[in-house]
């Protein structure tokens, strides 16, 4: 086959390419330009043009054609203004499900069919399996530590049709030796850390690009001071009759549910962790100790328009409880839970509570068998 296959300057994807190489296929590199920002100061710009140049020595030493194409308009529209305003509106929002989504399995496929591609690959510890009746399958990695499948789960039958992962199968010490092996200029190349711009310069400095510093109060609250919602999926009600303020912040958007780090209120045997927001108030709410009552929730909740199946032909009936294994950030261990659908809304119901569930993550199900197949996902609201 022809296989574009997305060159984005690390060892992973250098790799993919090596090995589809190596399975005979006409191999075309392509490398995606997504985010430029010419505000920033050169010690902190993303470094783009590094990426690429170690793309291009890649595609050089396999002798594969190699092109760069600019998609940082749609990324900045897509994901960058997107992500801005859900952290406005109090959410914390998935850059890397998002570009999953809208870049990588949407405009560079389409880049990659006007090249001829018969097939797209990119450098994704994930793998894809076919059924007997023509259903795609997104499955977990093979490295327990490396299975990036949650930040595809928004990825739709289409998009799996033609998809490749061709190191999906390998643990990354292995990846990192067959690059050794066959002296790929990236193959001590240490791996990228999330976004660029989140790579050198912090969250915090690049969302005040946009955000306005906002100070506001920072409340302490025991855990006598929190009661569990009215169902599963709510969240705990606050007393603040009982709370006492500790300190302020830059603005209550800048701080996510579970976050200790940034606070900088001293006084206390253990951390403190942000338990809730207040955004009219501009108020943090915060709560000692991981242990705190305020961090945990039974259940979550996601708007029907805002959920999404893989597998279509797995979503269960109106109001029938569906076993999943479940989780909403990447590399949390699986959990097991009850998805349902009622009404307006779709639930997960965990077995044990979970901390630090936010507004705007993505929570993705697996079959609850295994847990080795993502079968959907969804933002939690």
């Amino acid at each position: 086959m022809r296989v574009v296959v997305g060159l984005s300057g690390g060892v992973d994807s250098s790799v993919a390419a090596l090995r589809l190489l190596r399975e005979g296929h006409e191999v075309i590199g392509l490398f995606m330009r997504n985010w430029v920002d010419d505000s920033v100061t050169l010690d902190n710009a993303c470094p783009w043009v590094d990426d690429a140049n170690d793309a291009l020595l890649v595609a050089q030493h396999l002798g594969i054609p190699f092109q760069v194409i600019d998609l940082s308009e749609a990324y900045r529209e897509r994901i960058v203004e997107h992500m801005f305003s859900e952290y406005a509106a109090g959410r914390t929002p998935n850059p890397d499900v998002l570009c999953n989504r809208e870049i990588k399995f949407d405009l560079f496929r389409k880049a990659a069919h006007q090249l001829g591609a018969d097939a797209v690959a990119t450098g994704h510890y994930c793998q894809r399996e076919t059924t007997e009746d023509g259903m795609h399958r997104l499955l977990a990695g093979a490295d327990p530590n490396k299975d990036q499948s949650y930040f595809l789960c928004q990825v739709t039958q289409e998009q799996l049709s033609d998809a490749l992962f061709p190191i999906g199968d390998l643990e990354k010490p292995e990846v990192r030796r067959m690059a050794e092996e066959a002296q790929l200029p990236t193959a001590h190349k240490k791996d990228s850390q999330g976004l660029c711009f989140v790579g050198k310069v912090k969250l915090p400095e690049f969302l005040q690009q946009q955000l306005t510093v906002q100070q506001g109060s920072i409340v302490e609250l025991s855990s006598a001071a929190v009661a569990p919602g009215m169902s599963p999926w709510d969240a705990p009600v606050f007393d603040l009759s009982e709370g006492r303020q500790v300190g302020t912040h830059p603005g209550a958007h800048f701080f996510t549910i579970g976050q200790r780090r940034g606070l900088n209120v001293g006084g206390h045997v253990e951390p403190l962790f942000v338990i809730g927001k207040d955004m009219e108030t501009n108020t943090l709410f915060v709560g000692e100790s991981e242990r705190h009552p305020g961090l945990f929730r039974h259940g979550l909740s996601m708007a029907n328009e805002q959920v999404h199946w893989i597998r279509p032909d797995k979503a269960p009936d109106q109001d029938a409880p569906m076993k999943v294994l479940a989780r909403f950030r990447y590399r949390q261990p699986l959990q097991k839970a009850e998805l349902i659908c009622t009404g307006s809304s779709t639930h997960l119901i965990f077995e044990e509570p979970q901390s630090g569930i936010a507004p705007g993550q993505f929570a993705a199900w697996h079959d609850s068998e295994t847990g080795e197949e993502v079968l959907g996902s969804g933002v939690i609201t």
